[in-house]
Protein backbone atom coordinates (compact mmCIF):
# COMPACT_ATOMS: atom_id res chain seq x y z
CA UNK A 1 0.00 0.00 0.00
CA UNK A 2 1.23 3.41 -0.55
CA UNK A 3 3.34 5.53 1.64
CA UNK A 4 2.22 8.91 2.90
CA UNK A 5 4.16 12.04 3.45
CA UNK A 6 2.48 12.68 6.74
CA UNK A 7 3.72 15.83 8.95
CA UNK A 8 5.60 14.52 11.74
CA UNK A 9 3.93 15.85 14.05
CA UNK A 10 1.29 13.93 13.88
CA UNK A 11 3.06 10.41 14.36
CA UNK A 12 4.01 8.99 17.77
CA UNK A 13 6.77 6.73 18.81
CA UNK A 14 4.87 4.57 21.06
CA UNK A 15 1.95 4.13 18.37
CA UNK A 16 4.46 3.45 15.53
CA UNK A 17 6.31 1.09 17.52
CA UNK A 18 3.20 -1.13 18.50
CA UNK A 19 1.68 -0.86 14.90
CA UNK A 20 4.63 -1.13 13.05
CA UNK A 21 5.28 -4.46 15.38
CA UNK A 22 2.06 -5.64 15.06
CA UNK A 23 2.11 -5.55 10.85
CA UNK A 24 5.25 -7.56 11.07
CA UNK A 25 3.56 -10.18 13.47
CA UNK A 26 0.38 -10.28 11.47
CA UNK A 27 0.82 -9.08 7.92
CA UNK A 28 -2.57 -10.59 6.85
CA UNK A 29 -4.58 -8.11 9.37
CA UNK A 30 -6.13 -11.49 10.23
CA UNK A 31 -6.25 -10.86 14.29
CA UNK A 32 -7.90 -8.04 15.97
CA UNK A 33 -7.23 -8.80 19.00
CA UNK A 34 -5.55 -5.34 21.00
CA UNK A 35 -2.43 -5.15 22.15
CA UNK A 36 -2.04 -5.94 26.30
CA UNK A 37 0.28 -3.29 28.19
CA UNK A 38 0.56 -4.83 31.61
CA UNK A 39 1.89 -3.12 34.73
CA UNK A 40 1.55 -3.10 37.88
CA UNK A 41 -1.33 -1.14 38.65
CA UNK A 42 -3.10 -1.44 35.76
CA UNK A 43 -3.51 -2.70 32.10
CA UNK A 44 -3.94 -1.14 28.88
CA UNK A 45 -5.48 -2.70 25.85
CA UNK A 46 -4.33 -0.61 22.71
CA UNK A 47 -6.74 -1.37 19.68
CA UNK A 48 -5.17 -4.05 16.59
CA UNK A 49 -6.48 -1.07 14.20
CA UNK A 50 -7.38 2.60 15.12
CA UNK A 51 -6.01 6.05 13.43
CA UNK A 52 -5.25 7.61 10.46
CA UNK A 53 -6.95 5.62 7.25
CA UNK A 54 -5.81 5.45 3.60
CA UNK A 55 -8.21 8.30 3.00
CA UNK A 56 -7.29 10.45 5.75
CA UNK A 57 -3.28 10.04 4.86
CA UNK A 58 -4.38 10.43 1.11
CA UNK A 59 -6.38 14.06 2.32
CA UNK A 60 -3.48 15.18 4.52
CA UNK A 61 -0.30 14.61 2.21
CA UNK A 62 -2.59 16.87 -0.38
CA UNK A 63 -3.44 19.21 1.73
CA UNK A 64 0.29 20.27 3.11
CA UNK A 65 1.64 20.25 -0.69
CA UNK A 66 -1.23 22.97 -1.47
CA UNK A 67 0.41 25.10 1.52
CA UNK A 68 4.09 24.63 0.23
CA UNK A 69 3.19 24.85 -3.32
CA UNK A 70 1.26 27.97 -3.14
CA UNK A 71 3.01 30.57 -1.14
CA UNK A 72 1.26 33.90 -1.21
CA UNK A 73 -2.28 32.78 -2.23
CA UNK A 74 -5.92 32.23 -0.59
CA UNK A 75 -5.91 28.49 -0.25
CA UNK A 76 -9.06 27.40 0.65
CA UNK A 77 -11.42 24.05 1.79
CA UNK A 78 -14.88 23.26 0.53
CA UNK A 79 -15.24 22.26 4.30
CA UNK A 80 -13.71 20.80 7.04
CA UNK A 81 -10.95 18.45 5.44
CA UNK A 82 -11.52 15.66 7.95
CA UNK A 83 -13.69 15.53 11.17
CA UNK A 84 -10.97 15.86 13.53
CA UNK A 85 -10.76 19.52 15.62
CA UNK A 86 -6.70 19.48 15.99
CA UNK A 87 -6.26 18.54 12.29
CA UNK A 88 -8.52 21.07 11.01
CA UNK A 89 -7.12 23.58 13.63
CA UNK A 90 -3.42 23.51 12.29
CA UNK A 91 -4.49 24.18 8.34
CA UNK A 92 -6.46 27.06 10.16
CA UNK A 93 -3.43 28.23 11.64
CA UNK A 94 -1.89 27.99 8.18
CA UNK A 95 -3.95 30.24 6.28
CA UNK A 96 -6.53 28.01 5.14
CA UNK A 97 -9.92 29.10 5.09
CA UNK A 98 -13.03 27.23 5.06
CA UNK A 99 -15.51 27.78 2.74
CA UNK A 100 -18.73 26.42 4.45
CA UNK A 101 -19.47 24.55 7.81
CA UNK A 102 -20.00 20.53 7.88
CA UNK A 103 -23.85 21.23 7.13
CA UNK A 104 -23.08 22.81 4.12
CA UNK A 105 -23.80 26.47 5.11
CA UNK A 106 -21.65 29.05 3.65
CA UNK A 107 -18.84 30.87 5.51
CA UNK A 108 -17.20 32.66 2.71
CA UNK A 109 -19.37 33.85 -0.42
CA UNK A 110 -18.28 31.23 -3.22
CA UNK A 111 -18.81 34.56 -5.67
CA UNK A 112 -15.98 36.03 -4.06
CA UNK A 113 -13.54 33.50 -4.93
CA UNK A 114 -11.34 33.73 -8.02
CA UNK A 115 -9.79 31.56 -10.42
CA UNK A 116 -6.58 32.58 -8.85
CA UNK A 117 -7.93 31.04 -5.53
CA UNK A 118 -6.76 27.07 -4.63
CA UNK A 119 -9.49 24.88 -3.64
CA UNK A 120 -8.92 21.61 -1.72
CA UNK A 121 -11.97 19.11 -2.28
CA UNK A 122 -12.25 17.32 1.25
CA UNK A 123 -12.04 13.59 1.83
CA UNK A 124 -15.57 13.45 1.71
CA UNK A 125 -16.04 14.64 -1.49
CA UNK A 126 -17.66 17.76 -2.97
CA UNK A 127 -21.76 17.54 -4.43
CA UNK A 128 -22.06 17.64 -8.68
CA UNK A 129 -23.57 21.32 -7.71
CA UNK A 130 -20.67 22.56 -5.89
CA UNK A 131 -18.28 21.39 -8.59
CA UNK A 132 -20.12 23.19 -11.28
CA UNK A 133 -20.08 26.66 -9.22
CA UNK A 134 -16.45 26.17 -8.92
CA UNK A 135 -15.88 25.10 -12.85
CA UNK A 136 -18.10 28.20 -13.56
CA UNK A 137 -15.32 30.61 -11.80
CA UNK A 138 -12.46 28.96 -13.54
CA UNK A 139 -11.38 26.88 -10.78
CA UNK A 140 -9.21 23.62 -10.70
CA UNK A 141 -10.82 21.19 -9.09
CA UNK A 142 -8.61 18.23 -9.78
CA UNK A 143 -5.13 19.42 -8.68
CA UNK A 144 -5.77 19.05 -4.86
CA UNK A 145 -8.40 16.91 -4.93
CA UNK A 146 -8.35 14.70 -1.26
CA UNK A 147 -11.77 12.79 -1.97
CA UNK A 148 -11.00 9.64 0.04
CA UNK A 149 -10.60 6.63 -3.10
CA UNK A 150 -13.20 4.42 -1.03
CA UNK A 151 -15.83 7.24 -1.63
CA UNK A 152 -14.75 7.25 -5.06
CA UNK A 153 -15.42 3.64 -4.84
CA UNK A 154 -19.23 3.85 -3.87
CA UNK A 155 -19.71 7.01 -6.44
CA UNK A 156 -18.97 4.69 -9.32
CA UNK A 157 -20.42 0.99 -8.14
CA UNK A 158 -23.86 3.83 -7.62
CA UNK A 159 -23.14 4.46 -11.36
CA UNK A 160 -23.06 0.99 -12.36
CA UNK A 161 -26.03 0.32 -10.64
CA UNK A 162 -28.29 3.19 -11.91
CA UNK A 163 -27.40 2.14 -15.64
CA UNK A 164 -28.24 -1.42 -14.80
CA UNK A 165 -31.97 0.37 -13.93
CA UNK A 166 -31.37 0.19 -10.43
CA UNK A 167 -32.27 2.44 -7.61
CA UNK A 168 -29.76 3.49 -5.08
CA UNK A 169 -30.28 2.80 -1.58
CA UNK A 170 -27.76 5.11 0.76
CA UNK A 171 -27.39 4.29 4.25
CA UNK A 172 -26.01 6.95 5.46
CA UNK A 173 -26.74 10.48 7.47
CA UNK A 174 -28.94 12.87 5.25
CA UNK A 175 -26.88 15.54 6.38
CA UNK A 176 -23.38 14.26 6.40
CA UNK A 177 -20.98 16.15 3.64
CA UNK A 178 -20.00 12.43 2.20
CA UNK A 179 -23.77 11.35 1.78
CA UNK A 180 -24.53 14.78 0.69
CA UNK A 181 -21.88 13.98 -2.46
CA UNK A 182 -23.27 10.95 -2.90
CA UNK A 183 -26.97 11.57 -3.55
CA UNK A 184 -25.84 14.22 -5.81
CA UNK A 185 -24.25 12.03 -8.09
CA UNK A 186 -26.39 8.92 -8.02
CA UNK A 187 -29.89 11.11 -8.40
CA UNK A 188 -28.29 12.12 -11.72
CA UNK A 189 -29.29 8.49 -13.33
CA UNK A 190 -31.25 6.67 -10.53
CA UNK A 191 -33.84 7.09 -8.43
CA UNK A 192 -32.47 7.97 -4.92
CA UNK A 193 -33.24 7.05 -1.11
CA UNK A 194 -31.48 7.68 2.01
CA UNK A 195 -31.95 5.75 4.96
CA UNK A 196 -30.45 6.13 8.08
CA UNK A 197 -30.28 2.74 10.10
CA UNK A 198 -31.88 -1.00 10.08
CA UNK A 199 -35.10 0.83 11.48
CA UNK A 200 -35.98 2.90 8.59
CA UNK A 201 -34.55 -0.17 6.78
CA UNK A 202 -37.88 -2.13 7.89
CA UNK A 203 -40.25 0.83 7.13
CA UNK A 204 -39.02 0.27 3.78
CA UNK A 205 -39.76 -3.28 3.94
CA UNK A 206 -43.33 -3.16 4.78
CA UNK A 207 -43.49 -0.79 2.26
CA UNK A 208 -42.00 -2.50 -0.65
CA UNK A 209 -44.28 -5.81 0.64
CA UNK A 210 -47.74 -3.63 0.96
CA UNK A 211 -47.94 -4.41 4.83
CA UNK A 212 -48.00 -0.28 4.81
CA UNK A 213 -49.01 2.33 2.83
CA UNK A 214 -46.92 3.53 0.33
CA UNK A 215 -47.95 6.75 0.95
CA UNK A 216 -46.69 7.10 4.33
CA UNK A 217 -43.10 7.01 2.13
CA UNK A 218 -43.06 10.36 1.11
CA UNK A 219 -43.71 11.09 5.03
CA UNK A 220 -41.27 9.26 6.74
CA UNK A 221 -38.81 9.98 4.02
CA UNK A 222 -39.42 13.48 3.03
CA UNK A 223 -36.51 14.94 2.18
CA UNK A 224 -33.96 12.16 2.06
CA UNK A 225 -35.81 10.94 -1.63
CA UNK A 226 -34.93 12.33 -5.25
CA UNK A 227 -36.96 13.90 -7.13
CA UNK A 228 -39.60 12.30 -9.03
CA UNK A 229 -39.07 8.88 -6.97
CA UNK A 230 -42.34 6.66 -7.79
CA UNK A 231 -42.64 4.55 -5.13
CA UNK A 232 -44.83 1.98 -7.44
CA UNK A 233 -42.04 1.20 -9.95
CA UNK A 234 -38.21 2.59 -7.92
CA UNK A 235 -38.62 -0.18 -5.19
CA UNK A 236 -38.79 -2.91 -7.54
CA UNK A 237 -34.93 -3.38 -8.17
CA UNK A 238 -32.52 -1.27 -5.78
CA UNK A 239 -28.80 -1.57 -4.91
CA UNK A 240 -27.84 -0.78 -1.37
CA UNK A 241 -24.55 1.04 -0.57
CA UNK A 242 -23.05 2.66 1.92
CA UNK A 243 -21.44 6.28 3.84
CA UNK A 244 -18.10 5.10 4.29
CA UNK A 245 -18.04 5.99 8.22
CA UNK A 246 -21.30 3.87 8.85
CA UNK A 247 -21.32 1.06 11.17
CA UNK A 248 -20.14 -2.10 8.32
CA UNK A 249 -22.52 -4.45 10.37
CA UNK A 250 -25.16 -2.63 10.44
CA UNK A 251 -24.63 -1.76 6.44
CA UNK A 252 -24.68 -5.38 6.01
CA UNK A 253 -27.71 -5.99 8.13
CA UNK A 254 -29.66 -3.90 5.96
CA UNK A 255 -28.77 -5.20 2.87
CA UNK A 256 -29.50 -8.93 4.27
CA UNK A 257 -32.92 -7.63 5.14
CA UNK A 258 -34.22 -6.00 2.15
CA UNK A 259 -32.92 -8.89 0.24
CA UNK A 260 -35.07 -11.22 2.53
CA UNK A 261 -37.60 -8.90 1.47
CA UNK A 262 -37.23 -9.17 -1.66
CA UNK A 263 -37.01 -12.52 -1.88
CA UNK A 264 -40.49 -12.98 -0.36
CA UNK A 265 -41.98 -10.16 -2.77
CA UNK A 266 -40.19 -11.90 -5.69
CA UNK A 267 -38.68 -15.64 -4.64
CA UNK A 268 -35.62 -17.20 -4.90
CA UNK A 269 -35.40 -17.58 -8.78
CA UNK A 270 -35.99 -13.79 -9.82
CA UNK A 271 -34.02 -12.39 -6.96
CA UNK A 272 -31.21 -11.25 -8.09
CA UNK A 273 -33.14 -9.44 -10.90
CA UNK A 274 -34.60 -7.24 -7.91
CA UNK A 275 -31.44 -6.35 -5.37
CA UNK A 276 -27.50 -6.10 -6.31
CA UNK A 277 -25.32 -7.77 -3.79
CA UNK A 278 -22.50 -4.55 -2.99
CA UNK A 279 -20.56 -5.91 -0.17
CA UNK A 280 -17.89 -4.52 -2.56
CA UNK A 281 -18.29 -1.06 -1.53
CA UNK A 282 -17.79 -1.30 2.34
CA UNK A 283 -14.63 0.32 3.48
CA UNK A 284 -11.37 -1.94 4.39
CA UNK A 285 -10.45 0.60 7.55
CA UNK A 286 -14.01 1.67 8.65
CA UNK A 287 -14.26 -2.77 8.76
CA UNK A 288 -10.74 -3.08 10.21
CA UNK A 289 -11.46 -0.07 12.68
CA UNK A 290 -15.13 -2.14 13.87
CA UNK A 291 -13.87 -5.57 14.04
CA UNK A 292 -10.45 -4.16 15.80
CA UNK A 293 -13.03 -2.60 18.64
CA UNK A 294 -14.86 -5.92 18.61
CA UNK A 295 -12.24 -7.43 19.46
CA UNK A 296 -11.51 -5.29 22.47
CA UNK A 297 -15.08 -6.21 23.95
CA UNK A 298 -14.35 -9.73 23.89
CA UNK A 299 -11.78 -9.06 27.15
CA UNK A 300 -12.91 -7.88 30.58
CA UNK A 301 -12.76 -4.08 30.38
CA UNK A 302 -13.35 -1.72 33.31
CA UNK A 303 -13.50 1.52 31.12
CA UNK A 304 -13.11 2.64 27.66
CA UNK A 305 -11.06 6.07 25.95
CA UNK A 306 -11.90 6.55 22.64
CA UNK A 307 -10.06 9.62 20.75
CA UNK A 308 -11.63 11.65 17.96
CA UNK A 309 -13.24 14.41 16.71
CA UNK A 310 -16.98 15.18 18.32
CA UNK A 311 -18.71 15.47 14.77
CA UNK A 312 -16.74 12.45 13.34
CA UNK A 313 -18.67 9.72 12.50
CA UNK A 314 -17.35 6.70 12.78
CA UNK A 315 -15.18 7.63 15.98
CA UNK A 316 -19.10 7.85 17.11
CA UNK A 317 -19.87 4.12 15.97
CA UNK A 318 -16.66 2.89 18.30
CA UNK A 319 -18.00 4.72 21.27
CA UNK A 320 -21.54 2.66 20.26
CA UNK A 321 -20.06 -0.17 20.11
CA UNK A 322 -17.97 0.38 23.42
CA UNK A 323 -20.72 1.61 25.90
CA UNK A 324 -22.22 -2.40 25.20
CA UNK A 325 -19.25 -3.47 27.17
CA UNK A 326 -17.86 -0.70 29.89
CA UNK A 327 -18.18 2.81 30.69
CA UNK A 328 -16.80 4.60 27.49
CA UNK A 329 -15.65 8.03 27.66
CA UNK A 330 -15.13 10.31 24.66
CA UNK A 331 -12.49 12.80 24.49
CA UNK A 332 -11.14 14.92 21.98
CA UNK A 333 -7.65 15.11 23.22
CA UNK A 334 -5.49 14.89 26.57
CA UNK A 335 -6.74 18.39 27.63
CA UNK A 336 -10.17 16.88 28.59
CA UNK A 337 -8.32 14.21 31.01
CA UNK A 338 -8.55 16.93 33.39
CA UNK A 339 -7.33 14.66 36.75
CA UNK A 340 -7.13 10.98 38.33
CA UNK A 341 -10.30 12.60 39.09
CA UNK A 342 -12.34 14.25 36.86
CA UNK A 343 -12.99 14.19 32.94
CA UNK A 344 -14.41 15.87 30.52
CA UNK A 345 -16.54 13.79 28.03
CA UNK A 346 -18.83 13.81 24.82
CA UNK A 347 -22.32 12.31 25.35
CA UNK A 348 -22.99 10.79 21.94
CA UNK A 349 -26.85 10.79 23.33
CA UNK A 350 -26.99 14.27 24.48
CA UNK A 351 -24.63 15.59 22.24
CA UNK A 352 -23.28 17.26 25.05
CA UNK A 353 -20.18 17.56 27.36
CA UNK A 354 -20.17 16.29 30.14
CA UNK A 355 -18.37 16.63 33.28
CA UNK A 356 -17.65 12.93 35.14
CA UNK A 357 -16.14 12.64 38.61
CA UNK A 358 -14.86 10.64 39.89
CA UNK A 359 -14.28 8.34 36.47
CA UNK A 360 -11.18 6.20 37.01
CA UNK A 361 -12.44 2.75 38.12
CA UNK A 362 -12.36 1.99 41.53
CA UNK A 363 -11.01 -2.20 40.98
CA UNK A 364 -7.07 -2.09 42.07
CA UNK A 365 -5.66 -3.21 39.19
CA UNK A 366 -8.37 -2.07 36.49
CA UNK A 367 -8.48 -2.48 32.60
CA UNK A 368 -8.81 0.58 29.84
CA UNK A 369 -9.04 0.22 26.67
CA UNK A 370 -7.92 2.87 24.09
CA UNK A 371 -9.12 3.18 20.73
CA UNK A 372 -9.38 6.18 18.16
CA UNK A 373 -11.62 7.14 15.29
CA UNK A 374 -9.63 7.40 11.62
CA UNK A 375 -9.52 10.90 11.14
CA UNK A 376 -7.12 11.10 15.42
CA UNK A 377 -3.57 11.65 14.44
CA UNK A 378 -1.38 9.25 16.55
CA UNK A 379 0.45 12.30 18.19
CA UNK A 380 -2.94 12.64 20.24
CA UNK A 381 -3.65 9.37 21.29
CA UNK A 382 -0.20 8.92 22.64
CA UNK A 383 -0.43 12.12 24.68
CA UNK A 384 -3.85 10.49 25.62
CA UNK A 385 -1.64 7.52 26.70
CA UNK A 386 1.11 9.88 28.48
CA UNK A 387 -1.60 11.52 30.47
CA UNK A 388 -2.62 7.96 31.63
CA UNK A 389 0.64 6.92 32.21
CA UNK A 390 1.84 10.00 34.55
CA UNK A 391 -2.14 9.39 36.62
CA UNK A 392 -0.90 5.81 37.02
CA UNK A 393 2.61 6.93 37.78
CA UNK A 394 4.21 4.14 35.34
CA UNK A 395 5.78 6.29 32.53
CA UNK A 396 9.39 4.62 33.40
CA UNK A 397 7.52 1.21 32.74
CA UNK A 398 6.06 2.04 29.40
CA UNK A 399 8.82 0.52 27.16
CA UNK A 400 9.55 -2.30 28.92
CA UNK A 401 5.75 -3.38 28.84
CA UNK A 402 5.70 -2.67 24.96
CA UNK A 403 8.57 -5.30 24.49
CA UNK A 404 6.75 -7.76 26.66
CA UNK A 405 3.81 -7.64 24.79
CA UNK A 406 4.89 -7.72 21.25
CA UNK A 407 7.58 -10.46 21.91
Amino acid sequence: MKKFDIPEFYKSPIISHIKSKRKILDPRKRDYSPTRLDFENVTFLISRHFGFCYGVENAIEIAYKSIDENPGKNIFLLSQMIHNPNVNEDLTEKGIKFIQDTHGNELIDINTLTKDDVILIPAFGASVEMEKKLLDIGIDIKKYNTTCPFVEKVWKRSEKLGNSDHSIIIHGKSKHEETRATFSRSNQNAPTLIIKDINDAKILGEIILDDKNKQDFYTVFEGRYSKGFDIKTDLNKIGVVNQTTMLATETQEISDYLKNIMLQKYGANDLSNHIADTRDTLCYATNDNQSSTIGLMKNNIDMSIVVGGYNSSNTTHLVELLEQKSITFFIKDDSEIISNNEINHFDIHSKSIKTITPYLPSKRKPVIAFTSGASCPDSVMDKVIHKFLEIFEIESQIEKSIENALK
